[in-house]
């Protein structure tokens, strides 16, 4: 396990990275092979954010949390890159018992293909900002490949969802009703 940690406004003193690989080893018991960890701590008004990155060979988890307490903020992060990994080992798990049903089946009946349908392929990680849907609509100008963004509505305080239209001039948003 290699750890890099930086601090952004804050030093990454020896306790705080002491505390860190111990919180990590939590994490090391899911991989065989070597990984990265990179750690940013930084402090914003009053908050303390840690931000951390999982790289390995086959996926990248990351997990941000910001807490009065940076050791705190450190812990769910802990937690949280601990359920992404273990959902993830599930998953692989999962689809290599599949895979190995799926062989015998083929091996019974070669002509038959089955497809995979109705799955969620793929999970993106990302902070929601409270910001104004006119701000919104700006930031996703300038997000070129994206074409929608979520964030929360700094008028209403709910989740809404800007996205664009298939003429690619115009933008509609969606708002809960509750």
């Amino acid at each position: 396990m290699n750890i890099k940690i930086t601090g952004k406004e804050v030093k990454a003193t020896e306790a705080i990275k002491d505390y860190v690989e111990k919180k990590l080893e939590r994490i090391q018991k899911y991989f065989e092979e070597d990984f990265d960890v990179n750690v940013t701590i930084r402090t914003e008004k009053n908050m303390q954010i840690a931000e951390m990155h999982v790289i390995t060979k086959a996926n990248t988890y990351r997990a941000v949390t910001e807490h009065r307490d940076l050791y705190a903020s450190i812990d769910k992060d802990i937690d949280i890159l601990e359920g992404q990994i273990r959902k993830a080992k599930t998953k692989r798990d999962r689809i290599n018992k599949e895979e190995s049903i799926r062989v015998k089946e083929n091996s019974l009946s070669l002509n038959e293909e089955k497809e995979i349908t109705d799955e969620i392929l793929k999970t993106i990680y990302y902070d929601i900002k409270p910001i104004a849907p006119e701000d919104a609509k700006l930031k996703l100008e300038e997000m070129k490949g994206n074409n929608f963004l979520t964030f929360i509505n700094v008028d209403t305080g709910k989740v809404n969802v800007i996205f664009r239209l298939k003429d690619g001039k115009n933008y509609g948003l969606v708002e809960p009703e509750c």
